[in-house]
């Protein structure tokens, strides 16, 4: 979702993003003109007219359960935010019975919460499984 119209999303898909990717824009875009939505979230720039990049993981239930918000000569890493949908339905599946640690992906080791976790994350959690590639 961008302040920019539809026309400009089509440009952008057209004559930029389909020669990076070779297809089409794999997900819907919506145009926010005037910022509505962007003001909600708090990166809409009113004197500027502009919505500073910022992406939202929201569950089925309309809540916001991770966000990340970069000035616009930052790039943003996809594969990053994919992994942390697939954490956050990992987590939702399993209804808090189970965690991701830093750095977790799918098939990785995860931790089930517990008083006795407390402090002891070291013992179950080994920082080199945390970031295998």
């Amino acid at each position: 979702m961008s302040v920019d119209s539809v026309f400009v999303h089509k440009m952008w898909n057209d004559h930029e993003l389909s020669k990076m990717i070779e297809k089409d824009i794999p997900f819907p875009m919506c145009s926010d003109p005037g910022g509505t939505i962007g003001t909600m979230y708090g990166i809409y720039d009113e004197e500027g007219g502009v919505e500073t990049r910022g992406r939202f993981i929201i569950d089925p239930d309309g809540i916001v359960q991770g966000y990340e918000v970069l000035t616009p000569p930052v790039g943003r890493n996809v594969e990053e935010s994919i992994r942390q949908v697939k954490a956050f339905q990992l987590v939702r599946a399993s209804k808090g019975t189970e965690a991701t640690p830093s750095g977790w992906k799918p098939g990785k080791k995860v931790l089930k919460p517990s008083p006795g976790l407390v402090g002891n994350v070291w013992k179950e959690w080994k920082v080199t499984e945390a970031f295998d590639e």
